[in-house]
């Protein structure tokens, strides 16, 4: 082929009767491997990072939840404990945050417990999630410090249990990294 002929017959073109010459052909082809190629990744990133499930016993769980929220307004009715969370100041990644649990019964007088403890769940990743003990500092005040392993939003679980009687109040806080503060 000379010179004069290729000038002619370009490589690529619009008018080329064979598909892999014509470049709108190859856009077309171009763009569902890019779709594709895409997805693909995406596939690949939700797997690979998939922190699983948060509670491991969903079904169960699930299953009884209509039964269980009916049992906790009965007995939050029946005891008519007041509870309240609050935190010093605000939580920052990596440094210790003090939450207090204030319980008191409808006359205002504070419900000493058995036992209190908090659990910080984290909604995205189930491995971050930890509980600790609450120690009572003054009757129904209750008191842990708190250090969170990952910025963004957290679900706090106070529980008190007193005798066969268990209360829990659920509170959602986000936690800051230094550099937002």
């Amino acid at each position: 082929m000379n010179d004069s002929q290729a000038k002619d017959n370009p490589r690529f073109s619009q008018s080329s009767n064979r598909a892999f010459r014509n470049p709108w052909v190859l856009a077309w082809i171009g763009g569902i491997l890019l779709v594709l190629g895409v997805n693909i990744a995406f596939i690949v990133t939700a797997i690979m990072t998939n922190p699983g499930l948060v509670e491991k016993d969903y079904y169960e769980k699930g299953k009884y939840q209509e039964e269980n929220f009916i049992k906790q307004r009965e007995a939050r009715n029946r005891l008519g404990w007041q509870m309240k969370l609050d935190a010093v100041h605000k939580p920052v990644l990596g440094q210790p945050a003090r939450y207090t649990f204030n319980v008191v019964d409808t006359k205002g007088v504070p419900v000493a417990g058995d036992k209190a403890i908090i659990h910080a769940y984290r909604p995205s990743d189930a491995h971050a999630d930890f509980s600790t003990e609450m120690q009572e500092i003054a009757p129904g005040v209750y008191s842990a410090e708190l250090v969170f392993p990952l910025k963004g939003i957290w679900d706090l679980n106070a529980v008190l249990t007193k005798g066969e009687d268990s209360l829990k109040l659920t509170q959602r806080i986000s936690v800051l990294s230094i550099s937002s503060r």
